[in-house]
């Protein structure tokens, strides 16, 4: 994609991971961070890739029901480990972006020093 733009949003949560043996690790708490770059082929008709304040809200829509949660016990979670790859995942798939715009990665912060990243392409 020749044009990108990327937002960020912040969000507290709590989760456990089921860890290989199928026990869970300890409740503990994190404040992620999440950054969404989308991209397209070309620009719209105001030249931009999208408006980012849409980007934001968009976002927000996602952050919102996971802010102040224990991930484990959202929905979204049932059937998938609340990882920093998954609630990326949940990310792209979450986001309805306009038409020509496609998520290109979506980066979780669990702590300052440990993210993980999800490319959809």
């Amino acid at each position: 994609m020749p044009f990108e733009i990327a937002a960020t949003r912040s969000f507290s949560a709590a989760h456990q991971l089921r860890l290989y043996d199928g026990t869970l690790e300890p409740v503990h708490g994190h404040n992620w961070q999440v950054t969404v770059t989308v991209g397209a082929r070309k620009l719209d008709s105001i030249g931009v890739v999208m408006d980012f304040h849409e980007l934001q809200r968009l976002m927000d829509g996602v952050v919102g029901p996971m802010h102040n949660r224990h991930l484990n016990e959202l929905e979204a979670f049932a059937d998938r480990n609340p990882s920093a790859e998954n609630v990326a995942i949940y990310f792209a798939q979450s986001l309805h972006l306009p038409e020509g715009v496609i998520v290109l990665s979506v980066q979780v912060w669990e702590t300052p020093d440990c993210s993980a990243i999800f490319r959809p392409q």
